[in-house]
């Protein structure tokens, strides 16, 4: 990683350099045409800042609470799968970097390593993503899994009823199964220290699925399992269910209506994610940015709502918390900062949205993250 990183976007292009073309573009890339996806970043520009001068700033606070657990920042690592194809320690990294940075992060169900190995690496705020399978007794045994090994809140991704069509990935061959090409082959050859870093570590897998319907821990087969898994039928009656069965903190990841927003709060969830996956299911569905507001309004102060995709700044968390997001979740940016240097990497990337934060905040006359005015935006 170069000593000259001075934002978010300087390790896209560091980590663009490292990885061969098709991780990268599964890290980067989005649904089809990618509207949503570059919606995602795009909307924050046309919000602008209503500075407010002469108020003493000299200590500004950024830490704030989330689900009566004190943050560091308004910040959260956002769960992703297979984060071991960028460097082989993956999610391990990324979990210590967070902790060292006093915020959550959160494991995916389709993590490379296991939650229980996570958890030994990096013990902490660590939060636990579940996808509701079509085999409820195994979503049953990953709850009571995260439950003994200390997990402190539950996130249910509900806008996976189909996977989104990733047109790069098919393009570069990056299927279920994989499609290799002479191309794909001579791409892998162009990133030495990318294949030096990976050759041991062939065995690759989906740490939390090994020996899930009877499969090895292959992550092929584990992949193509986790496919025909994929639940279309998954309702309400599916989160009573899941809120039955766990009794810490439950969040809704994949809102993006006001009206399931105050479904899901009626259910019992605590937090509400305001999420479009990344822009990588459906494409042409809203930026997270444009829906904040309407959810925010619809559950008012029955939950905490945290923005997740887009963030790429300081200033991108401070509108976001004008806008009533207690937090905000960063995907993109974190594979970014692991690709460009590994946990170094995700730790220099929380530091510049720190510093970012910092200094938006002090700029527009904000002394608390979690006070943050709503008259910090122009109207």
């Amino acid at each position: 990683m170069s000593a000259v990183c001075a934002s978010v976007d300087d390790l896209r292009r560091q980590a663009k350099r490292y990885l061969p073309r098709m991780v990268f573009d599964f890290v980067d890339g989005g649904a089809e045409r990618e509207i949503t996806l570059r919606a995602n970043t795009a909307d924050f520009e046309p919000l602008r800042f209503a500075p407010r001068v002469l108020t003493d700033v000299s200590q500004v606070d950024l830490s704030t609470t989330l689900l009566g657990e004190q943050l560091a920042l308004p910040l959260l690592i956002a769960p992703m799968g297979l984060c071991g194809l960028v460097r082989p320690e993956g999610e391990l990294a990324l979990a210590r970097a967070a902790r060292a940075a006093g915020i959550p992060f959160v494991l995916s169900t389709a993590a490379s390593h296991s939650l229980e190995a996570v958890m030994d690496a990096a013990a902490g705020n660590l939060w636990f993503q579940l996808y509701i399978f079509r085999d409820r007794e195994f979503a049953r045994s990953l709850l009571q899994r995260a439950r003994a090994a200390g997990y402190r809140a539950l996130v249910v991704t509900v806008d996976l009823t189909r996977g989104g069509k990733r047109e790069k990935d098919i393009h570069n061959g990056f299927t279920v199964p994989p499609r290799f090409t002479r191309r794909t082959a001579l791409d892998l050859l162009r990133h030495p220290a990318w294949l030096w870093r990976m050759a041991p570590h062939r065995g690759l897998t989906l740490g939390n699925l090994v020996g899930w319907g009877g499969q090895d821990s292959n992550v092929i087969a584990l992949s193509t399992f986790m496919n025909t898994q994929i639940d279309p039928s998954i309702s309400w009656a599916d989160l009573d269910w899941l809120r039955a069965e766990w009794d810490l903190p439950l969040l809704v990841k994949g809102i993006l209506h006001p009206d399931d927003a105050r479904q899901a709060v009626a259910a019992g969830a605590d937090g509400i994610i305001v999420s479009n996956h990344g822009g990588r299911q459906l494409d042409g569905a809203p930026s997270t940015i444009s829906a904040l507001a309407g959810v925010v309004d619809a559950v008012s102060t029955s939950a905490d709502v945290i923005l997740d995709s887009g963030v790429r700044s300081g200033a991108d968390i401070l509108k976001a918390l004008a806008l009533g997001a207690r937090a905000c979740m960063i995907g993109k940016a974190a594979l970014y900062g692991l690709g460009a240097g590994g946990q170094g990497g995700v730790e220099r990337v929380l530091a510049i949205l720190r510093q970012e934060l910092d200094v938006a905040m002090a700029l527009t006359g904000n002394h608390r993250a979690s006070a943050v005015r709503s008259d910090t935006l122009k109207p």
